[in-house]
Formats: structure tokens, C-alpha cells, sequence
């Protein structure tokens, strides 16, 4: 088959930008594109589109100065692995370990912040992608008017959706983001689990007629209630968006509340939502893209 060398060109810049390396373009290419290439193949088209990722460090200046405007605002809950890939795909060319000893020198109380000891996770088993999704909304922004849903695969922990809106108790919102998922990946999961809320029984319906027809042992049994315990996999994900995203609001909206200048009443919470809501929905798509 022929390829199209302008649409291959524009696919190694695409793949280059989030910061993968050869070996992973190479085989985002193979397996999402269908385009099988050679590693010198891709060296050469590296080498014209003028892509390199270790020949030229940037200047540690501007890296700099794009971490403390990173740490401004909800990057400051950023460890430095997660700061090196932001940078790679901003298009700074620069180490972890250079990331690293910035960090320590812009923000030393986040870094000993981050030293704390993690958690011991259960273990959890999983037969395959898309096998189960797990939805769940996060509930830590509704007292200031913004609510947050999610759905996460529960075998490769790709996020299927994360959205922000005034509201995650009506099912026809949830109803919605779970078509558009299905919609875009041509099909839902095997099964899916959530917790008891009446926002979810739309989407249930949903996932029992896609299901109806199939031969396979769990069709009749698609979908899972119970508890947040249960549902692990997300709520264990929520502790990721919440360090690395959601504190840096929670934060700065019980700054308001402190100071007085937010009383929890319809038109607090409707000036948030119309100041705020558009820039959180921007940044968890940034949060997704990461």
C-alpha cells in the first residue's frame, strides 16, 4: 500500500510531540495508523522534519521559566516525571534529572511535599481492555457549583471520559458522555460498574440494549452496582486528579470562602461556574492528554 508521505510526516511530528520515543512512534504507527516503517526510515524523516531529542538542550533559563509558570498554577501538585513530560511536549528539550533539580530549587516545599510515603494498594485483576469501565463522579468542587464526571478502563487506565459541568445528578448528562464514548471507540465495554445513583440508570439502560444481543457470559450481567469501595480502580484515580489537579482549585476556592467572598448561595455558585467551569474542563482535557 501506498503511503502518504505528507499524512506520515504530519503522524511523526504528532507522536514526536507527546513524547514518545522511537520505538513507541514506530509501533503508534503500526498498530493505530496501520503504517509499518523502519527505524532508519524514521530517523531519516526525524532528521527533515528537524525533530531532535537529545543534539541541542534548551536553554535552562526558559525551561525555567516555563516551570514556575507551571508551578503557578495547578502544576504546583506536578512531581518532576510529570514535569519533564510537560516540557517535552511543549517542546523544550531537557532531562528528568535537569527537571528534577529545578524543581528543588523553585519549589522545595512541594518537593518534600511529594517524599511522603505511598499507600499499598490492593491488588486487582483484570482480563483485558474494555473489558470494564468504571464510572464515578468526584464530588470534593460540587460545594462551589462544579461537578466532575469520569469514566476509566479499568485494565489499561485510559481515561474514556472526564468532564466538568454545573451538574453530574441528571442522567441525561451522564447518559451523554457515555454515548459519545461509545460513539468515538464504535462500541462500550463488556461490563460496566458504578455506584447506586438514580444519574446512572439512563446510561444502564444504554449498556443493557448495546449488550442485548450477545452470546457471551457476561451479556445479561453488564452492569455492575455497589459501593465506592468496590469501584477501586476510579476512586484510586481521584487521588491522582486530586494531586495533580483538582487541590490547586480546591485550594484557591476555600481561599474565598475564608476571606468571606463566597457564601455557598445560587449566585456564588453561578459566577463560579461562569468564571471557572470552561478553564477546568479545558485543563482536565490537559490532565487526559498527560
Amino acid at each position: 500500500m501506498e503511503i502518504n508521505m505528507s499524512r506520515l510526516s504530519s503522524l511523526i511530528q504528532f507522536y514526536f510531540t507527546l513524547g514518545l520515543r522511537h520505538w513507541e512512534i514506530l509501533l503508534s504507527l503500526s498498530n493505530v495508523n496501520g503504517i509499518v516503517i523502519s527505524a532508519s526510515t524514521l530517523r531519516r524523516h526525524l532528521k527533515t522534519l528537524r525533530l531532535f531529542r537529545r543534539k541541542e538542550h534548551s536553554d535552562l533559563l526558559d525551561v525555567a521559566v516555563f516551570l514556575q509558570d507551571q508551578l503557578n498554577r495547578y502544576g504546583m501538585l506536578h512531581g518532576y516525571k510529570m514535569m519533564h513530560l510537560k516540557c517535552i511536549q511543549a517542546g523544550y528539550v531537557v532531562t528528568q534529572e535537569t527537571i528534577r533539580q529545578l524543581l528543588k530549587i523553585l519549589d522545595p516545599h512541594g518537593v518534600q511535599l511529594r517524599r511522603r510515603n505511598r499507600l499499598r494498594r490492593r491488588l486487582y485483576h483484570n482480563p483485558g481492555p474494555n473489558f470494564l469501565w468504571h464510572v464515578d463522579s468526584y464530588d470534593k468542587l460540587k460545594p462551589y457549583g462544579i461537578c466532575i464526571n469520569g469514566a476509566i478502563d479499568g485494565f489499561s487506565r485510559m481515561v474514556i471520559w472526564l468532564h466538568a459541568y454545573s451538574t453530574s445528578s441528571d442522567p441525561k448528562v451522564i447518559a451523554g458522555y457515555f454515548i459519545d464514548a461509545a460513539l468515538s471507540r464504535n462500541g462500550t465495554a463488556t461490563r460496566i460498574r458504578s455506584d447506586l445513583g438514580t444519574e446512572n440508570c439512563y446510561m444502564e439502560q444504554m449498556q443493557m440494549f448495546m449488550r442485548h444481543d450477545h452470546t457471551d457470559d457476561f451479556s445479561r450481567n453488564c452492569y455492575l452496582y455497589g459501593s465506592s469501595n468496590h469501584n477501586q480502580r476510579i476512586e484510586q484515580w481521584w487521588g491522582f486528579l486530586r494531586k495533580q489537579h483538582a487541590q490547586f482549585w480546591i485550594n484557591l476556592f476555600q481561599d474565598l470562602k475564608d476571606s468571606d467572598d463566597f457564601s455557598g448561595d445560587f449566585i456564588d455558585k453561578s459566577l463560579i461556574q461562569f468564571t471557572c467551569l470552561e478553564i477546568i474542563e479545558r485543563e482536565l482535557q490537559d490532565v487526559v492528554h498527560l
